[in-house]
């Protein structure tokens, strides 16, 4: 596996955060039939929050960015995004494997919201979230403390 790293994210880091989910999503989006190419930026620019957001670093260069935001009754994992060429080497595992452990240590539910027919579904079931509701558009997904299944953590 590539060496990763993570660190806090900046109001700086904002436009290349924006310009990742552009790519990352402009499949999933476009079989939707709803892929819009500013849009798809602004929303993010409009939902970032520095303050609970971390940068993926592969070999010391951007590689992703994923932010963990509190709110009442759980966390929520939003904005969870690797460079495709970065996918399937076990990075976004590991990030997500490392996120995970901080929230089971506290004792912290997670949520999340994934585009129907997305490949990450899989990659969160794998990491013990279970579908919670959904809609044509999206799919929440949630996971207790302590969750995953053990065979997916190696």
């Amino acid at each position: 596996m590539a060496n990763w790293t993570l660190r806090p994210a900046s109001i700086s880091d904002v436009e290349a955060v924006a310009e990742l989910r552009a790519v990352v999503l402009k499949a999933d989006l476009d079989r939707l039939g709803r892929y819009d190419e500013q849009r798809v930026r602004q929303r993010l620019r409009d939902g970032f929050d520095a303050a609970h957001t971390e940068v993926i670093e592969v070999d010391g260069l951007f590689a992703g960015c994923v932010a963990l935001r509190p709110a009442e009754d759980a966390h929520w994992l939003e904005h969870f995004y690797l460079d495709p060429q970065q996918q399937g080497q076990g990075v976004g595992s590991a990030v997500l494997r490392e996120l995970l452990e901080r929230c089971d240590r506290s004792g912290v539910v997670v949520r999340l919201n994934v585009l129907q027919g997305s490949s990450a579904q899989r990659l969160y079931a794998r990491h013990g979230f279970t579908v919670d509701t959904e809609d044509p558009v999206d799919v929440f997904m949630v996971r207790t403390p302590g969750r995953p299944d053990p065979r997916y953590l190696t």
